[in-house]
């Protein structure tokens, strides 16, 4: 997208203090990133859902460290003027803070991220701390946490109750005491999510989280039905029905190929006058019409 600058921290806080919303949606290789930059998505998420929806894992956390890199790499080539954040897998920071570091080192050299996302609240802060100090941005992301999927005891609505409310409410708080640059609200309660998001300084992103958050984020393939076995999601709007045209397409070249409609005439090569002669010699070379 020739002559877009890509948004950075300042910009996107300063798009919350205007009342801006911000449109974030996660892209997983080259031609889903460019699709995603050339249609004017602010920021493009590298997101550990890419076990889900790319790899055909159930969850996030079989996904490594050299997925998130090769295809956070993948990503920055086809959005080469949007801020593009990665993911930070399973287990990945919280160990030590040198080995965390390592980690967020090889998604911004190998993987070519402006910025790396984080699961947790308070008890990752110090994480997201020597993460900022460092030099590279953090995203945080409460609520629902995929990675802690287990533990919290499946896809549950975060949020409900005024305990809930309370430990949400610490958490984005930790996060920005932290020096996170913005935080991901997933499947909260939108009353807890905009009031949190009244709160902070930082922009929230919202998914499943209600209207008043300052900006969204979907999942490229949720946007699109890009799935064969597509689930529907009351979060989630679709906006068109790839899966189905893909799907569709390609039963259609299938088709074709078994009753030899294809190729056709006009995806054929002719050669020149004489070319099979100087391989079976001279004399009458029969040809299929």
């Amino acid at each position: 997208m020739a002559g877009k600058q890509a948004l950075n921290i300042v910009k996107l806080k300063k798009m919350k203090q205007d009342g801006t919303p911000i449109a974030m949606i996660t892209a997983y290789d080259y031609p889903s990133a460019q699709l995603a930059e050339e249609a004017g998505a602010d920021m493009l998420l590298v997101g550990d859902s890419l076990g889900n929806v790319v790899l055909g894992y159930d969850t996030t956390i079989p996904v490594t460290l050299d997925d998130m890199v090769h295809h956070s790499r993948a990503v920055a080539r086809g959005a080469q003027h949007t801020f593009i954040v990665t993911d930070m897998p399973f287990m990945t920071y919280h160990g030590s803070v040198e080995e965390t570091l390592k980690n967020v080192r090889r998604l911004m050299q190998e993987g070519h991220a402006h910025a790396v996302k984080m699961e947790g609240g308070a008890e990752i802060a110090l994480a997201v701390q020597a993460i900022v100090q460092a030099g590279v941005p953090v995203l945080g992301h409460i609520g629902l946490t995929p990675q802690s999927v287990n533990q919290i005891g499946g896809y549950r609505i975060q949020g409900k109750d005024a305990q809930d409310a309370r430990r949400l409410l610490e958490d984005a708080k930790a996060l920005e005491r932290a020096g996170a640059f913005g935080i991901v609200l997933e499947l909260v309660t939108e009353e807890v999510a905009e009031a949190i998001s009244k709160e902070l300084s930082i922009p929230t992103i919202g998914i499943g989280a209600g209207r008043g958050c300052d900006g969204q984020v979907l999942v490229f393939h949720d946007v699109l039905k890009y799935t064969p076995d597509y689930r529907d999601k009351r979060f989630v709007k679709t906006y068109a029905d790839i899966g189905t045209q893909i799907r569709s397409g390609i039963s259609e070249y299938v088709r074709e190929v078994k009753t030899r409609a294809f190729p056709a005439q006009e995806h054929v090569f002719a050669a020149e006058d004489g070319v099979l002669e100087t391989l079976y010699g001279k004399g009458k070379v029969e040809t299929k019409a």
